[in-house]
């Protein structure tokens, strides 16, 4: 019976360890998402930030990125992040005027997003003065 009991004990531990181990990305904006508000044509470039922390214990890589045909991506990390270390998804929306609601989906290695795949979304109104 103790044999059983340290046979699971050791099953479970060893459970939770490898859930545990891996890149896992914490995006800082709330609810992973960038919202511009309400920003006139003329006096916006349209450049925004998501900042993001790899907070596993390997390193991160950002292998894709699909965006739609509104969005330029400035920069993404072309190195892995190492943990415990931050980088940013730079992006910049062509400013059509009216509603913003998109997603952008980046392609990782992170183990805290089903099969890597995490969504950025952008939220906002582009107004024409």
């Amino acid at each position: 019976m103790k044999k059983i009991k340290y046979l699971i004990a050791l099953l479970f531990l060893s459970y939770i360890s490898f859930a545990q181990n891996g890149p896992k990305i914490d995006i800082q904006q709330s609810d992973n998402t960038v919202d511009y508000g309400k920003v006139n044509k003329s006096s916006d470039n349209g450049v925004r930030n998501f900042t993001f922390t790899n907070s596993g214990d390997a390193p991160l890589s950002i292998t894709g990125i699909q965006s739609t045909a509104s969005f330029t991506i400035l920069y993404k990390p072309n190195q892995p992040i190492a943990p415990g270390k931050s980088d940013k998804i730079e992006i910049k929306y062509n400013m059509n005027p009216g509603p913003i609601r998109k997603t952008i989906t980046l392609e990782t290695n992170a183990t805290n997003y089903d099969g890597g795949r995490v969504p950025l979304k952008v939220k906002g109104e582009v107004l024409a003065n």
